[in-house]
């Protein structure tokens, strides 16, 4: 159970309720139109629950990089629309996200009716968590409540700044990312296993140091394994290495040995002279990789290898795709590992940013014991870092 008090735990009925949500969905280039809308579904449950105890929702998000000032295209209709099809009401849209027009549509709320507030990066005040207009977005509720996981890591104005103002709790969705992450970190079933990809071993130094304390067996693969591979002796070809980070994988190696929890890396590998999708691949064991070649996936004797040691675990952690997963034809490591998961009865927690995008195109999803919302904050999280967001609502106790 999470320490943090969540929404079951105050009584919002005829309360104003100034939900925080993650709604930063990806748009299509070309249409303006959503092209996933697994964020607005994944608060779903909160926000009817808002409604169903008859509190008068505010809901609250950023989308996209606005940079402070107002973006047509990043206004939030189209999410409001979306919301509204899928929950079956009326969603309201306001024109910005403070002042006198806003204050004016929140008094006139009824209970259980959904207001949208505008985009709110659109002002520079959010992301500097500026106090004034931390106060201001308090100023229109009662009750905080955030479920916006996704931005926990970020101390803005609205994951922060109001929760100084209001009695602040977490909404469902918030509670199930703590949950999924505190079983993790502090309870796992074993044998517990870490599957770390992804580009740079400096994306993820917190992560691989904390887990190493953690699990049984840590598998690495995508493109940092070529700075562990270089930190081995072996040659990588063309593949970027992070020559600053050759130092702390060879720590990290001798740290996995002395705790006697494996470090494994791929024992071969597809490459290819060009990372195209026109490109010839080959496989190589990482003992004969070229000099002129990119290593883009994880080959597919590391395939078994990994897939053998992840059918012993009964809890497994993944966080970064296996190769250059965008191409196709690099593709391959990464959804096998996806299937395995897919297929495993143990406990699977798939992280989020490009890994949750990758399960989530693949169908496999619902399989999954748990996909965050959050790439960053679930990332920071397993770290063992304490998220600012997390950090300003209230325990339990108070």
């Amino acid at each position: 159970m999470t320490s943090k008090k969540t929404i079951r735990d105050v009584d919002v009925g005829g309360k104003r309720v100034l939900a925080r949500v993650d709604f930063n969905v990806p748009l299509d280039i070309n249409t303006g139109a959503i092209s996933d809308d697994s964020r607005i579904r994944a608060s779903l449950p909160t926000i009817e629950y808002l409604v169903e105890h008859k509190g008068k929702v505010i809901l609250c998000s950023h989308l996209g990089r606005p940079e402070g000032k107002v973006v047509e295209t990043l206004r939030v209709a189209p999410i409001a629309e979306r919301l509204s099809q899928l929950i079956g009401l009326p969603v309201k849209i306001a024109e910005d996200c403070i002042g006198a027009e806003v204050e004016k549509m929140v008094k006139g709320l009824r209970e259980g009716d959904i207001l949208f507030l505008e985009n709110l990066r659109f002002h520079p005040e959010e992301e500097a968590n500026d106090p004034r207009f931390g106060h201001q977005l308090a100023g229109l509720a009662d009750i905080y409540v955030n479920d916006a996981f996704g931005t926990a890591h970020r101390a803005h104005a609205s994951t922060v700044g109001v929760a100084s103002h209001l009695p602040a709790v977490s909404g469902f969705l918030m509670e199930s990312e703590l949950e999924a992450m505190n079983t993790l970190l502090n309870a796992p079933e074993r044998p517990f296993a870490c599957l770390i990809g992804g580009a740079k071993v400096s994306d993820k130094i917190g992560l691989l140091q904390n887990m190493l304390r953690k699990v049984d067996i840590l598998l690495v693969g995508g493109g940092m394994a070529a700075t562990f591979l270089r930190a081995q002796g072996y040659e990588v070809g063309l593949s970027s290495v992070e020559e600053d980070k050759l130092g702390l994988s060879k720590e990290l190696l001798q740290e996995a040995e002395e705790q006697k929890a494996p470090l494994l890396l791929p024992i071969d590998v597809v490459v290819a002279e060009q990372i195209r999708d026109d490109a010839e691949v080959k496989t190589v064991p990482t003992t004969e990789v070229p000099q002129n070649v990119h290593i883009v996936d994880i080959g597919p004797q590391t395939i078994k290898l990994f897939s053998c040691e992840l059918r012993k675990c009964c809890t497994i952690m993944w966080n970064g795709p296996m190769g250059v997963y965008e191409i196709p034809e690099f593709g391959e490591g990464t959804r096998s590992m996806a299937r395995l998961l897919s297929s495993l009865a143990a406990t699977t927690i798939v992280g989020g940013g490009s890994t949750a995008e990758i399960v989530g195109e693949m169908g496999l999803a619902h399989k999954m014991t748990h996909v965050s919302t959050g790439g960053g904050a679930s990332l920071r999280l397993l770290e063992g870092v304490t998220l600012p967001g997390v950090e300003a609502l209230l325990d339990k106790e108070q």
